[in-house]
């Protein structure tokens, strides 16, 4: 009866996150067209877009002491609350230094409610269905920041009108989890795993989340500023960056298909090489289809990189470590991402619009230096001993990869935490 009510819960959560992703996408490249509009300068509109990551490394700290507290509906809702006003706010108060406050409000805000969603998911979820819910999740958590740019071109992104949308899908997103009749679940804290373990364990992987994360925020802090540098209108934006996302989603099944057989290494530069390869073409300024076709593949390619690179560290780990590596990759990870939109933009400012190219170019290509390095380094793992790849929302903002995989959980449904550290030697 308990999973019964667990599960109803849930998809009451699904409900509401999927609106709330809606509003996360449409906000993003909307605030990134809305800044291009009102003359701020490129590195300008880069600081503001990554202290969105800065908030949300500080709420991914913070935000479980929260949740402990009051309760995970009654936090829910006030997160949710506060998100939907620093949405309108950015409407009003048109300043940089505001929008660069009201993003890291938004970003500890969201933080916040993945916390939420995800700890509510791991209780509802049994070891039968915690895959199937965390597929429908990465499908909530993407699909719905890809519709989010199609909004784009619901009403002129120089008014209030988006804002306003933004804001009612924000609010909306929290109508069904405090409708729900389900119990509040517990709150689960990881045991924690220290960066210098893991670098010991699964230095590419640690290294490779955090690039990751730089070619991610800067596709979604400035991807849209990129277009319209170029001369592209909101309505070809808003394809090119829908494109992007939902090749970014689609492709980790058969990529990850792929590293689950092979040495995940060389699955991890080869997508990183072809990321390289197609950003090395977009920076020769491509117009059309072929801009449409490199900034796809670039972005989307470099959107399933965190995937590759936490399944490669958990090949490394024995799974009681899996749920704190986790934790650690993502705050690794969020580091990176705060990094991308800022370096993105300065690169614009210094070349142009090809600078955007320019830092995935570099990003990729020195995660296929190191992994081709780390080759030489150790041999790989069996591949009957890899662990399961498992798909992540491209946004890279969820720690469900580890924190739901079934290896970590006993016959009850219990959470394993066991106090060791990693024994593995990288060489």
């Amino acid at each position: 009866m308990r999973f019964s009510h667990a599960l109803k819960a849930a998809w009451a959560l699904l409900s509401g996150l999927a609106l709330l992703m809606v509003g996360t996408g449409l906000q993003g490249s909307l605030l990134g067209l809305r800044a291009t509009i009102e003359g701020f300068s490129t590195t300008t509109t880069g600081v503001i877009m990554s202290s969105y990551y800065l908030g949300f490394v500080i709420g991914s700290l913070r935000a479980p002491a929260i949740v402990a507290r009051v309760g995970h509906i009654r936090a829910f809702a006030a997160l949710a609350s506060i998100a939907s006003s620093a949405v309108l706010i950015h409407a009003v108060a048109v300043i940089p230094v505001g929008w660069i406050l009201l993003r890291v409000i938004s970003g500890f805000c969201m933080a916040g409610l993945y916390v939420i969603a995800e700890s509510w998911l791991n209780d509802a979820a049994t070891n039968e269905t915690r895959g199937s819910l965390l597929s429908i999740y990465m499908v909530v958590i993407s699909g719905g920041i890809s519709l989010g740019q199609i909004l784009l071109n619901a009403a002129d992104p120089a008014g209030t009108v988006l804002f306003v949308v933004t804001s009612v899908l924000v609010s909306l997103a929290l109508v069904p989890t405090a409708l729900s009749a389900g119990s509040s679940p517990r709150l689960v804290q990881p045991e924690p795993v220290s960066t210098r373990d893991l670098m010991r364990a699964a230095p590419l992987g640690v290294i490779g989340v955090g690039l990751a994360g730089m070619s991610a925020g800067a596709l979604y802090g400035v991807g849209v500023v990129y277009a319209q540098l170029s001369g592209l209108s909101v309505a070809a934006t808003s394809v090119l960056m829908f494109l992007a996302i939902l090749l970014g989603t689609l492709l980790q099944w058969p990529i990850g298909a792929i590293s689950d057989r092979l040495d995940r290494r060389k699955v991890i530069a080869a997508t990183a090489a072809v990321a390289a390869a197609a950003a090395l073409v977009g920076t020769t300024g491509p117009t059309g289809v072929l801009l449409l076709l490199v900034f796809s593949v670039a972005g989307g390619l470099s959107l399933t990189m965190y995937a590759l690179f936490n399944a490669h560290v958990n090949d490394w780990l024995e799974p009681t470590h899996m749920v704190g590596a986790g934790s650690r990759l993502l705050l690794i990870n969020g580091i990176g991402a705060m990094s991308g939109p800022i370096v993105a933009s300065v690169a614009m400012t210094v070349v142009g619009p090809p600078g955007f190219f320019w830092m995935i170019v570099i990003a990729n290509a020195a995660a296929v230096v190191y992994a081709l390095w780390r080759l030489t380094r150790r041999a790989p793992v069996p591949a009957d001993q890899q662990s399961t790849f498992v798909t992540v929302p491209a946004r890279g903002t969820s720690n469900l990869v580890s924190v739901m995989n079934p290896e970590v959980w006993d016959d009850q449904g219990e959470p394993i935490f066991v106090d060791q550290t990693p024994d593995q030697t990288p060489d």
